[in-house]
């Protein structure tokens, strides 16, 4: 069994590394899988020659499927059906696609409430940032996902929540009346600053790391304690830019935060996406906090946190095997807010 509980169909905001990236997701092949074979050339309708890699004639097709993707948007088959093909080249049996609530027009208060918006430079920036990635209403991901779920199976449907310290009557509220297979409970922000905006990463330079980090695990024990949420996504997710004290130092936070969720019945994930796409390239959590969060018998899904469908899967072989590493003999996946638990294959397997 293998699954990636945590895969997005988009995120904004909408830069030209954004549209590169999607081009590259457009473009990139998948082994056997003939429909999406457009590395080294292009075949036209009609019989006629492929169309040279870098021609001119090559740019104005590949400029004609980015337009039709931007078109369709990130919740049409065709876009889902990428994420599928490459969850089925690397063997995922099944696959959590999910969003963040900040998308969707029905929570833009709570994050407008919560976040800092006001006239500061970070206030202003985030104020842009948040209107830059909200991009309409959570039904235009529900509804055709849902859809693609219940017609083909190995789905599960799932929403990302933002965790803001005593916010979550509201959260609950707001929740209430989405039908979802899981909810992932996560901390971006703390004191209202989002901190892993790559424009705000200067903020870490003056900051006490260690009172930092004891912030951060407080707001996650906190999340982990409110029973919003079926697991905690990537636990150690401050050190993304790699701004860390000295791991030695956090162990009694590391600690104190297995014990919360394990006491809280809550779950957390092996999340790649940090390793493969943030300066700190080292998945989530950390070998260390990862092998106290398997003696406490944390439950632990495994996640690429893919943003583009060419990186659904990406580095799940490698977060297995650290999970093994440190103890854990069985993963989870959800369905119908449920916890499924599976062997891990191997020789540490029950």
């Amino acid at each position: 069994m293998k699954a990636d509980m945590h895969v997005h169909l988009e995120e904004g905001p909408y830069t030209l590394h954004w549209l590169t990236r999607t081009m590259q997701a457009l473009q990139a092949s998948l082994p056997g899988a003939e429909e999406f074979r457009v590395n080294a050339e292009i075949t036209n309708e009609g019989g006629d020659p492929p169309l040279e890699r870098h021609s001119l004639a090559w740019m104005k097709s590949e400029a004609g499927r980015l337009h039709e993707r931007l078109d369709k948007g990130c919740f049409s088959m065709e876009w889902l059906d990428r994420y599928l093909a490459w969850a089925r080249a690397r063997g995922i049996e099944r696959l959590g696609i999910v969003d963040h609530l900040y998308r969707f027009e029905e929570f833009q208060s709570y994050y407008a409430k919560h976040m800092t918006l006001d006239d500061s430079e970070l206030g202003r920036m985030q104020h842009r940032w948040l209107d830059h990635v909200c991009i309409g209403s959570i039904h235009d991901f529900l509804g055709p996902v849902q859809e693609a779920a219940d017609r083909l199976g190995g789905i599960s449907v799932g929403l990302e929540a933002d965790y803001f310290p005593g916010a979550e009557d509201e959260l609950r509220r707001l929740l209430a009346p989405y039908q979802v297979d899981y909810v992932i409970g996560s901390v971006h922000f703390l004191h209202g600053w989002g901190f892993d905006n790559p424009d705000t990463q200067a903020r870490f330079e003056p900051i006490d790391l260690l009172q930092l980090y004891t912030d951060y695990y407080s707001t996650v024990q906190e999340a982990a304690r409110c029973g919003l949420f079926e697991f905690i996504g990537h636990p150690d997710n401050l050190k993304l830019f790699g701004f860390r004290p000295d791991e030695g130092q956090l162990m009694p936070l590391y600690e104190e935060t297995a014990k919360v969720m394990k006491e809280a019945g809550v779950g957390t994930e092996i999340n790649t996406g940090l390793a493969y796409r943030y300066p700190v390239a080292e998945s989530s959590p950390s070998p260390a906090l990862l092998r106290i969060l398997s003696r406490y018998g944390v439950p632990l899904a495994t996640s690429s946190d893919a943003h583009y469908p060419d990186d659904t899967g990406m580095l799940l072989e490698e977060a297995t095997e650290l999970a093994k590493k440190a103890g854990y003999t069985e993963l989870c996946y959800y369905s119908g807010r449920q916890r499924v638990t599976y062997p891990i294959a191997g020789k540490n397997s029950p």
